[in-house]
């Protein structure tokens, strides 16, 4: 019988290596197998700059702030991005028709068995393809990681079985009980009249999308990617700010997350190209966090001229960690992490 491994052991000790060596090597399976299915489709390999004027325009997005000190001695703020989102879409912009980035992230005040402030992320795009196709994309990826069934806390899922597909608001009836577009006055948020409908407890101070994430953090995720695989789109509007809206009907937008085993692994979209509403969206989410957290960040010029010259694309960021957990039964993102952030 194999002795416990000492909890007090640093994470590099040969003993704490071993337990984890086996997802590893899966790793390095899985990372070797994926940019060989991108080169397969001819997909080019990007390797974009990690210090950005912004690190994303999202009230909830934190990143690491630091100084870029020039030549002339003056210091400038920088950030390490959460995603390599704004640089891809200048490539865009540049030319580029199909490209990926699969590298380190970084998001502050994320710790947690499946978030960490360092991690890896795959994200790519199409120009000139539809969401659905990248949709597609983000099934045929999940499933060449997959060995056999996915788990995670007692839940499974076979990522080979026929995919549920799913809206956010039929998820919202199905499990929460919730007639999600009701509250929406076209594309705008009410929030008296989700609030009336929620089935969890909030505060009086607490805005619609407030509450949206605690009817789909605790009423709706644990019942998505159980058993098979959920595609979960058409999501609101005002919970898309970098998608274009649905066609269909202006109050949902081309986002979806794919779920398996009731853990996100990515998120997607139908990319938004008109500048003047991203800058709009952008200042309104600014807004939000300067009023939650007492901070905004700066809104990245370059990105809004270069999407007045890219074409229609589409883009999703697949978290790469998440996605071994579940293929190799680790319990916390740690386990297939080569080093963790200490």
């Amino acid at each position: 019988m194999t002795k416990p491994t000492p909890p007090d052991l640093p994470w590099f000790h040969p003993s704490r290596h071993e337990d984890r060596r086996g997802f590893l090597l899966a790793r390095s399976r899985i990372v070797t197998a994926t940019r060989g299915w991108f080169a397969q489709a001819g997909f080019l390999e990007v390797d974009v700059p990690a210090l950005q004027v912004s690190p994303g325009n999202e009230a909830h997005l934190h990143g690491f702030e630091t100084r870029l000190i020039g030549p002339d001695g003056v210091a400038r703020p920088r950030y390490l991005h959460t995603s390599p989102e704004f640089a891809c879409k200048k490539l865009l912009a540049a030319g580029e028709e199909k490209i990926f980035f699969l590298g380190h992230v970084f998001r502050n005040r994320e710790q947690t068995a499946t978030h960490a402030p360092e991690f890896t992320m795959l994200e790519f795009y199409r120009a000139r393809e539809p969401y659905r196709q990248i949709i597609e994309d983000t099934l045929a990826l999940v499933r060449l990681a997959a060995s056999g069934p996915f788990s995670w806390r007692g839940r499974s899922c076979d990522p080979f079985a026929d995919v549920e597909w799913l809206t956010v608001a039929e998820g919202f009836r199905r499990h929460a009980g919730v007639d999600l577009l009701s509250t929406l006055e076209g594309n705008r948020p009410n929030r008296d009249a989700l609030a009336a409908q929620s089935p969890v407890a909030f505060q009086p101070g607490e805005s619609w999308s407030d509450i949206f994430s605690r009817i789909l953090v605790e009423k709706v995720e644990p019942q998505l990617g159980n058993g098979r695989l959920t595609v979960f789109y058409e999501y609101p509007s005002c919970e898309a700010a970098l998608a274009r809206g649905c066609a269909h009907d202006a109050r949902v937008a081309e986002r979806f997350e794919l779920y398996a085993a009731g853990v996100e692994l990515a998120n997607g979209f139908g990319e938004l190209t008109d500048a003047a509403e991203q800058r709009r969206r952008f200042e309104e989410e600014m807004g939000i966090k300067a009023r939650v957290y007492g901070e905004r960040y700066p809104i990245d010029e370059e990105l809004l001229r270069a999407l007045t010259m890219m074409p229609e694309a589409s883009g999703v960021a697949l978290g790469m960690d998440r996605l071994i957990m579940l293929a190799t039964g680790a319990s916390r993102i740690e386990q297939v992490q080569w080093g963790p952030v200490t």
